[in-house]
């Protein structure tokens, strides 16, 4: 992301507050313009647009959570596990076929259970010093952050006060050559109309001579 290099020359504590017709044309200004050229949604100051890195199979469901949302119908559950897989067939048919299908699945259930005491069995020793290791852990980074937000207020507050004592300070020589410029630009104004005049003048009184026959 480039850095932002622009200087907004604003003296907020030095030039006036703008009166509420000079406000409203600013505004007719801004507005004329942003019509003119609408905003970029690609600009080169703005963070690139979220694009979630999604596999084909949850794009799938995706889909299939909108496209039930837009038909106004509760989507169905999503079977992707077998689970009968884990459970026991007590009405499984006799013959050794049947008995060892009973027999995998018996296993499977039980393989499925064991790991499961075991997930519970080190929740239970564990998962309350996890936790609580988890929430100081939140805690130290959340108070790392408000330090740094604190810094950063206090930064900006000396920053404002720094401004708003360098602009006071030059207040008084800021008023004085802006009423000099305004004064010379008066007086350029004036000098270009006095030439006008007298050019006019000069016209005149050529158109006159030629008008009588008189030599210039």
């Amino acid at each position: 992301m480039p850095y932002i290099t622009s200087v907004h020359e604003s003296l907020p504590y030095v030039d006036p507050e703008p009166t509420p017709a000079q406000r409203e044309a600013a505004e007719a200004l801004v507005a004329a313009e942003h019509a003119a050229v609408p905003d970029d949604p690609h600009h080169a100051l703005l963070r690139p647009a979220y694009e979630p890195n999604l596999t084909p199979a949850m794009q799938t469901e995706v889909q299939r959570h909108a496209d039930a949302k837009a038909g106004n119908r509760k989507p169905e559950p999503l079977r992707a596990i077998d689970m009968s897989r884990y459970e026991v067939d007590e009405d499984a048919p006799e013959g050794t076929d049947a008995t060892a299908i009973a027999l995998a699945k018996a296993y499977t259930n039980q393989t499925y259970l064991r790991g499961r005491r075991t997930h519970l069995a080190l929740l239970d020793r564990f998962g309350k010093n996890a936790w609580l290791v988890s929430n100081w852990q939140a805690e130290a980074d959340l108070k790392s952050l408000e330090a740094d937000l604190a810094e950063a207020r206090k930064t900006v507050d000396l920053v404002t006060v720094q401004r708003q004592r360098a602009q006071n300070d030059a207040a008084g020589e800021l008023r004085s050559l802006e009423e000099t410029w305004r004064t010379g630009v008066g007086r350029v104004l004036e000098t270009e109309a006095a030439a006008e005049e007298l050019r006019l003048q000069i016209l005149e009184t050529r158109r006159q001579r030629a008008e009588t026959g008189q030599d210039f």
